[in-house]
C-alpha cells in the first residue's frame, strides 16, 4: 500500500539534495492506517513530488527514501539493480584471497537504508534494522539468488518487537555453517559465528585499523586492548610483533573467545594476558601497579552499563582518554575509536585535546581513519560515516 506524506517546508530542500532518512519531525501528518513496509510518497506542501521510500521504524527514524523517480517500483528488479552495483564495487575484495570477510551492501550508502549484507567466507549475513524493510525480504533474497553463489544465508532481525529491542539470529537458506567459521582479513585468521547473539565475533569496519596496528605500530611494543570483545586488535598486535598483549573486557565470554582467536593464528593464549574485568577498574589497578603500555587501544561501545557504572561515549569519552593517558608510556601511542554518529570527528579530537591538556601531557596526532570503502556512505547523509579512529602519540 502507498501513502502520500507531506513534508514540512523546512525539510524539503535537504530531501531534494538526497537526504535519505525520514523522521517524525519532518512530516506534517501520518495516517493512522499506515503499516511498516508501506510505501511512502513524499510531497511538498504544494503536493509536488519529492521522493519515494518506505515506512519502517528503527532507532534513527521512521523510514528511508529509496528513489527520486515517482515511477520506480520496489520489487525484485529494484533490489537486484542496487545489489548488482554494490557487488561490482566490491570485486577487489571478492578477488582478494587474503580477505574473505567484508561488507557487500551498506544500507543507505548503497541506496537502501535499513539493511546491510556482509560476506563471511562463502556465507552471507543480512541484517534488517526495521520490520518495514523486512517486509521486502523476498525481493532481496530472490535478487541474491540471481546474483551470487553462496554456501548459506543467515539473517539478524534487529528491530523492535512488542516494545522490546530484539536481536535475533536465524538461518535462512543454503547449508548451515559449521561454527566457528574461520575467515581471513589481510591474512589474519578470525573465528566468527553467524548464529550466536547479535554480533559475529569481529567488527568488519575496523579492518584497516587492525592492519595498521599489525604493520606499523605493534613491533616490540607492550599493548593494552580495552573493551577487547574477542581480542581482534590483540591478535593483530601479536602478529605484528608485540612483546605482549593485554586484553580487558567485562564480559565473561571474552576469555574463551579471545583464546579462540589467538589459537586460530597459532598463538599460545598463555603467552598473552586476558583479563575479565571492568576496564575502568583495570585502569585503577594499572596505576597502583605502576604499569605503563607502549600502545593503548580504546574501542568502547557507544553506551554500556555494568553493575557498577554506566558509560556513554558522549559524556564519558574524555575521562576514558585521561585514564588511558595515565598509563601510557613516554612517547607511547593511544588509538582512540568511536562508533557513534552523534560525535563528529572535530568533537572527538576535542575530547583528545582536552583530556591531554587536563592531564598535562602534550600529544601529536599520527593518523586518522573512518569507514573502509566497503562500508560505503553518501555525502547527503554524513551521519552514516560514523566511525572515527585517531592514533595519537603522548609526548
Amino acid at each position: 500500500m502507498e501513502h502520500t506524506v507531506s513534508l514540512k517546508t523546512k525539510a524539503v530542500k535537504k530531501f531534494k539534495q538526497g537526504y535519505p532518512l525520514i523522521t517524525k519531525d519532518v512530516v506534517n501528518h501520518l495516517s493512522e492506517s499506515i503499516e511498516e513496509g508501506n510505501v511512502l510518497k513524499l510531497v511538498d506542501e504544494q503536493n509536488r513530488f519529492i521522493g519515494k521510500g518506505y515506512y519502517g521504524i528503527q532507532n534513527k527514524g521512521i523510514g528511508w527514501v529509496l528513489t527520486n523517480d515517482a515511477g520506480e517500483e520496489f520489487d525484485t528488479a529494484f533490489f537486484k539493480r542496487k545489489l548488482q552495483k554494490s557487488i561490482k564495487e566490491r570485486k577487489p575484495l571478492y578477488d582478494n584471497p587474503d580477505t574473505t570477510a567484508f561488507r557487500v551492501f551498506n544500507a543507505e550508502g548503497d541506496g537502501i537504508g535499513g539493511v546491510t549484507i556482509d560476506f563471511y567466507g562463502g556465507y552471507y549475513l543480512i541484517q534488517w534494522y526495521s520490520k518495514g524493510i523486512y517486509e521486502f525480504r523476498s525481493y532481496l533474497l530472490k535478487a541474491m539468488d540471481e546474483l551470487v553463489e553462496y554456501k548459506g544465508i543467515y539473517q539478524k532481525k534487529r528491530f523492535d518487537k512488542a516494545g522490546q529491542y530484539v536481536e535475533e539470529d536465524d538461518f535462512v537458506k543454503g547449508e548451515r555453517g559449521d561454527f566457528p567459521l574461520l575467515i581471513k582479513e589481510n591474512g589474519i585468521r578470525y573465528a566468527v559465528d553467524l548464529n550466536e547473539g547479535a554480533m559475529t565475533g569481529i567488527f568488519l569496519d575496523q579492518r584497516n585499523v587492525r592492519k595498521t596496528i599489525r604493520d606499523k605500530y605493534a613491533n616490540g611494543k607492550t599493548v593494552l586492548n580495552t573493551f577487547s570483545y574477542t581480542g581482534a586488535f590483540s591478535v593483530a598486535a601479536a602478529l605484528g610483533g608485540a612483546v605482549k598483549t593485554t586484553s580487558v573486557d567485562v564480559a565473561n565470554r571474552s576469555l574463551p573467545k579471545t583464546k579462540e582467536q589467538f589459537l586460530a593464528n597459532g598463538i599460545d593464549p598463555d603467552t598473552q594476558e586476558i583479563k575479565v574485568m571492568d576496564v575502568f577498574d583495570y585502569f585503577g589497578y594499572a596505576v597502583k601497579k605502576n604499569l605503563a603500555y607502549d600502545l593503548v587501544i580504546l574501542d568502547p561501545p557507544s553506551f554500556a552499563r555494568t553493575k557498577k557504572r554506566t558509560f556513554s561515549s558522549q559524556k564519558d569519552y574524555k575521562q576514558l582518554i585521561k585514564d588511558a593517558v595515565s598509563i601510557t608510556a613516554k612517547k607511547g601511542i593511544v588509538i582512540a575509536s568511536s562508533n557513534t554518529s552523534l560525535i563528529s570527528m572535530a568533537k572527538f579530537k576535542g575530547f583528545i585535546e582536552t583530556a591531554c591538556k587536563e592531564s598535562n601531557r602534550r600529544y601529536r596526532i599520527l593518523e586518522e581513519f573512518s569507514l573502509p570503502d566497503d562500508f560505503k556512505t553518501t555525502k547527503a547523509f554524513p551521519e552514516g560515516n560514523y566511525l572515527k579512529v585517531v592514533f595519537f602519540q603522548v609526548q
